[in-house]
């Protein structure tokens, strides 16, 4: 209605002005078509139903097909996708996530990138997972940035199953200049001491550590040894990340979080060197497990300080549930005491289950086997989750 409206205000305008059109006429007149095209409501129907997109994607659609000259050009995109085995919901996520595609030069800017990973010999399968994961790669300049990227890549992880196991996660290691980056802290990490291994196997877990500029990765690493970190303990890298993710008031609260709960200078220490992590969860859950732990009456604050690592598990998920199984078993005599905390939290929830719930099922079962289903020979089919 409204764009009806603007419309014919401009033709009065139009009508009641008879000199030549001037330059602002015809941009006003532009103008007037693209807000009603855009606006038009049957646009995004028609993606729908022609290509079968969702009403997300046919949104971010619409406005670049009603600024293209030549509409039918992003035909071709689509069904060179569809060709090169990208499934419906693959090209759907592209649009979402750039919707400028459609309008890029098939010729020029999408056929040469996807080209360029099975040229370089990853399979086709790879090359559709990286692409529809990140679509982004398409705006990269293939000379200036995703071939030497994948060269800089292969070189550090060795293989091109290693590289796609990465992109198929992190597409952003081909849209930014890896020598002013990632080349420059491997180095620095080498030479500071840290297996290959460990620096490799973050640029899979922890990919923005590596991406930081160089000189405040170094800040984060020479924070992780001050803390005592071993650089040849798997957690150091941990601890990296985690300077990486909190700034330093944060990280003051946190541990004066647990100054108040009684761990020691030492206690901390400790801490720190075994499981950094724990730093990273917030002081909402910390008070959570604490209370729930003490609300068993079995579990000391002595009992937490030797586990921190209890603070980094689910009270819904693991303790209580848990907690419900031990109370029934104890109060019908079928357990004599209670799992240490360490015990506790790190079993597996196969191995409780095994323990402490298969034996007494019929007493148990109801309480525990709620996100499960108990099968013939008493095993749970789906879940463990406790």
């Amino acid at each position: 209605m409204i764009a009806a409206i603007v419309r014919q205000s401009g033709i009065n305008l139009c009508l009641k002005n008879s000199s030549p059109l001037r330059k602002s006429d015809v941009v006003f007149s532009h103008l007037l078509l693209h807000f009603s095209t855009v606006t038009d409501p049957t646009v995004p129907e028609m993606l729908m139903r022609k290509h079968n997109f969702s009403p997300a994607a046919a949104s971010q659609a619409a406005p670049v097909l009603a600024r293209m000259r030549n509409p039918n050009k992003s035909e071709s995109a689509i069904t060179f996708l569809k060709e090169n085995g990208f499934s419906k919901t693959q090209v759907d996520n592209i649009v979402k996530i750039w919707p400028q595609f459609l309008s890029a030069n098939l010729e020029k800017t999408i056929k040469p990138k996807i080209n360029i990973f099975q040229d370089s010999g990853f399979s086709a399968n790879d090359a559709v997972a990286i692409i529809s994961n990140d679509p982004r790669i398409l705006r990269q300049s293939l000379k200036n940035r995703i071939i030497p990227c994948l060269s800089t890549l292969k070189g550090l992880l060795g293989s091109n199953f290693e590289v796609a196991r990465l992109l198929k996660n992190c597409g952003w290691f081909l849209e930014t200049n890896l020598d002013n980056n990632l080349i420059q802290n491997v180095e620095f990490l080498k030479n500071y001491g840290l297996p290959l291994e460990q620096i490799t196997w973050s640029m899979h877990y922890f990919p923005m550590i590596l991406l930081r500029k160089p000189e405040t990765v170094r800040k984060f690493v020479y924070k992780a040894e001050k803390m005592g970190v071993r650089k040849s303990s798997r957690m150091f890298i941990h601890a990296v990340r985690l300077f990486s993710s909190m700034s330093e008031e944060t990280l003051e609260l946190k541990l004066r979080t647990f100054h108040a709960l009684g761990f020691s200078e030492d206690d901390i220490a400790a801490t720190f060197r075994s499981v950094p992590l724990v730093f990273g969860v917030s002081e909402k859950k910390i008070k959570e497990v604490k209370d729930v732990l003490f609300a068993t009456g079995k579990y000391k604050m002595s009992c937490i300080v030797k586990n921190p690592v209890s603070f980094m598990y689910s009270v819904e998920k693991r303790y209580k549930p848990r907690f419900k199984v031990l109370e029934i078993l104890e109060s019908e005599g079928l357990i004599e005491k209670w799992p240490c905390l360490a015990v506790l939290c790190r079993m597996s929830g196969k191995k409780f289950y095994e323990k402490f719930v298969g034996p007494y099922l019929d007493r148990v079962g109801d309480v525990y086997v709620a996100k499960g289903v108990v099968i013939g020979n008493g095993e749970v089919e789906r879940g463990f989750e406790c």
